[in-house]
């Protein structure tokens, strides 16, 4: 709460000095931006302007849009991330990893021996493991466990904490599990970005759905790792069908952007 009012601050202090009867839209806190890339991959830009790449796999990703597969993109100033997660060493996941770190310089965060498996220069290492925290810009990245199989290495998600307290939780591939209740009591998630595809990575969409009613309280829930095609994953409809009656599901189409 008193996060969200040092925000609002300035703009609340303008509106008393100009003797408006209204006050201006943008007098809450700046926004959470999340770009879903289809599968596992996210953009994420922070309420203070921190750029993220989550699961980045984009060049043979089907439903990833055009414009987000011209590698160049991710060098520009306007689009230049500042971190690369990757939450375990499977190609739908880390398979564009290593270039998209040498088109944009960015720091990649991921266990040890996954950063030394995908061959990124100790000068981009930001190593991390279970319980750990990385910062870059506005946002401390903590990693979490996920349930899958993972060489080398183990499979990880991730927790973001913004400034303004809110949080992030991308799930990783994963199935349900009981530590899922430490990660609620820990960093209570504002949004998550939740496998839900089922098929041979993890849990299908009634599993993911029994896990948040079981385990969370977000405000938001963004379903992934569904639907892309060429793999043996639930649909859309599934999805839908088992989060029935939930209005905090959010379902996003690949290359759009929600604001939080």
């Amino acid at each position: 709460m008193l996060s969200s009012l040092w925000y609002a601050l300035p703009a609340v202090l303008a509106w008393a000095m100009s003797g408006s009867a209204t006050l201006p839209e943008h007098a809450g806190p700046p926004t959470l931006r999340v770009r879903w890339l289809g599968h596992a991959a996210f953009e994420i830009v922070s309420p203070g302007g921190t750029r993220l790449l989550i699961d980045p796999w984009l060049l043979e990703n089907p439903s990833t849009p055009a414009t987000y597969k011209d590698t160049t993109r991710w060098g520009r100033t306007d689009a230049r991330p500042s971190a690369i997660l990757a939450t375990h060493p499977h190609p739908d996941h880390d398979g564009d990893v290593p270039l998209l770190a040498r088109v944009s310089g960015a720091k990649v965060v991921a266990t040890g021996d996954h950063l030394e498996a995908m061959g990124i220069p100790e000068g981009q290492y930001l190593s991390i493991n279970i319980g750990g925290v990385q910062r870059v810009g506005d946002v401390e990245i903590h990693a979490v466990p996920a349930m899958h199989s993972s060489t080398p290495g183990r499979a990880l998600g991730y927790v973001l904490r913004f400034a303004d307290g809110r949080t992030l939780y991308h799930t990783g591939d994963t199935w349900v599990f009981g530590d899922m209740a430490l990660i609620e009591r820990f960093f209570h998630p504002s949004v998550i970005l939740l496998a839900a595809g089922g098929g041979r990575s993890g849990e299908d969409p009634e599993a993911a759905a029994f896990a948040v009613r079981t385990y969370f309280k977000p405000s938001v829930i963004v379903p992934m790792h569904y639907g892309t095609a060429g793999a043996p994953l639930a649909t859309e409809a599934e999805v839908r069908a088992a989060f029935r009656g939930d209005r905090r599901l959010q379902v996003l189409v690949p290359g759009e952007e929600k604001t939080f």
